[in-house]
């Protein structure tokens, strides 16, 4: 505790705090959207002035942004406040949560009315993508301007955060390719660039969260050499050439080398594998102590360990190509995925956010009415996960193509799986809201004090 409070009299800046706060806003309203989205999805008569089609990438955008905001605003504030490095420019961190915060309105508005144009993850009119460009790049600028101020070499985190971000601006730029005609009239390349720059883009968002979470872990331990180690580094270079050739695995109707493939899934699992092993590892390094000043960060980031591990065995059995034939493009497909981006990404993201809270603002939060409320919501969202989960799964075996069944049977054979994760959706929703409305008000009070 004496080495945090030493690097907690390190210059601060609050604009970290803006984004985390502004990030677990996003997180409510999406999880809101999504089940909102679900019900929809099963009866289409349901609130007849919000249509699917609006619903769906509303929850999309602000599920990617609350990943964004929160790894964003954690750069922010732990780069001042406990890596003895003032921003380079606050005013322009400012700036960029300003153009973050009226665009995505600006985005939301569009749907809510009715105007699209992009693709997959940007639905939204390709015009609005341009401030997006502007504040990553005032991003990048005031990280690396910030960065050169640090002496000797860099530990995981900071090598992790700065490839994030330079291949997030290159994959996001990659995305927009479809506007010029020689990519959007040719299916075959515009159905190429597209998956491939998306995985990219998850890639590099995963660079974010793996260096939050390391950073989280060598902090909460008092001992930097967690993200000095092989291991973190092996998982850093891991995480590098899955983000550049990752995407394979999930681009089956474009034509590419298969041992491009096949190197996308091994080392997308290896990925796995030694973050869960980092953690896991960790976790027995911590004295009682550690565990008990740091007890909600060190819960989520137990979960995200979990969830890891789940994900890791379902990513092994989707590989088999005999079973990946039956099973890709159905809703075991998306069980991957909402494992990933919130049995993972989002526990370590929540380890983060209340890493903050009893660092700085309340060291027994732990015990505190509100502590315990949000013990008892990060338990009820991951039994509804694993319930919600499972749903996806049922569902997917049901649609997947066995025989001659036609279509209309296999949705009406997955239509009560549907309904289970719709009512688990509901239950994640309630459980995450207990743990993100106490976090929004005390971030906020801090934040505002």
């Amino acid at each position: 505790m004496q080495a945090e409070q030493g690097e907690l009299a390190a210059p601060s800046t609050k604009i970290g705090l803006w984004f985390i706060n502004l990030g677990l806003v996003a997180l409510t309203f999406s999880l809101m959207v999504g089940v909102l989205a679900a019900f929809k999805y099963l009866f289409p008569d349901f609130l007849d002035f919000l249509p699917f089609y609006k619903l769906r990438p509303m929850h999309v955008s602000l599920a990617i942004s609350w990943i964004f905001l929160v790894a964003i605003g954690g750069i922010y504030y732990y780069l001042p406040n406990y890596c003895k490095l003032p921003l380079w420019s606050p005013r322009a961190a400012r700036l960029h949560f300003w153009v973050f915060l009226l665009t995505g309105l600006a985005i939301l508005g569009a749907y809510l009315m009715g105007y699209f144009g992009g693709r997959e993850y940007w639905e939204f009119p390709p015009v609005l993508a341009l401030p997006i460009f502007a504040s990553w790049i005032l991003f990048g600028v005031n990280f690396y301007r910030t960065l050169a101020r640090h002496q000797g070499s860099w530990p995981v985190y900071f090598w992790m955060w700065a490839t994030g971000i330079i291949f997030f601006f290159f994959t996001f730029a990659e995305s927009y390719l479809w506007i010029f005609p020689y990519f959007r009239e040719s299916i075959i390349r515009e159905l190429t660039v597209q998956w491939k720059s998306y995985g990219a883009l998850i890639g590099s968002w995963n660079m974010l969260v793996y260096g939050t979470a390391i950073f989280v872990m060598a902090k909460i331990g008092g001992d930097d050499r967690v993200a000095r180690s092989k291991m973190a580094f092996s998982l850093y270079f891991l995480s590098l050439v899955a983000l550049m050739f990752g995407w394979a695995h999930h681009a089956y109707a474009v034509p590419f080398a298969p041992w491009v493939r096949n190197l996308a899934y091994i080392v997308s699992m290896s990925e796995l594998l030694i973050l869960g092993k980092i953690i896991w590892d960790w976790r027995a390094t911590l004295k009682s102590y550690q565990k008990h000043n740091h007890c909600q960060a060190y819960r989520f980031l137990f979960a995200a360990d979990i969830w890891i591990f789940l994900n890791l065995i379902l990513a092994i059995m989707l590989s088999v190509p005999a079973i990946n034939i039956f099973t890709h493009g159905t809703h075991i497909t998306v069980a991957h995925a909402m494992g990933t981006t919130i049995g993972i990404n989002s526990m370590i993201l929540l380890a983060s956010v209340f890493f903050v809270i009893e660092s700085k603002f309340d060291p027994d939060y732990c015990a505190s009415r509100e502590g315990r409320v949000v013990a008892f919501g990060s338990r009820l969202a991951n039994i509804s996960l694993f319930v919600f989960l499972g749903a996806l799964l049922g569902a997917g075996l049901m649609e997947a193509p066995v025989g001659a069944q036609p279509f209309y049977a296999s949705t009406e054979a997955a239509r009560p799986y549907l309904m289970a994760f719709a009512v688990a959706g509901g239950g994640l929703m309630l459980g995450l809201w207990m743990v993100l409305l106490p976090a929004i008000k005390i971030i906020w009070r801090g934040k505002a004090g």
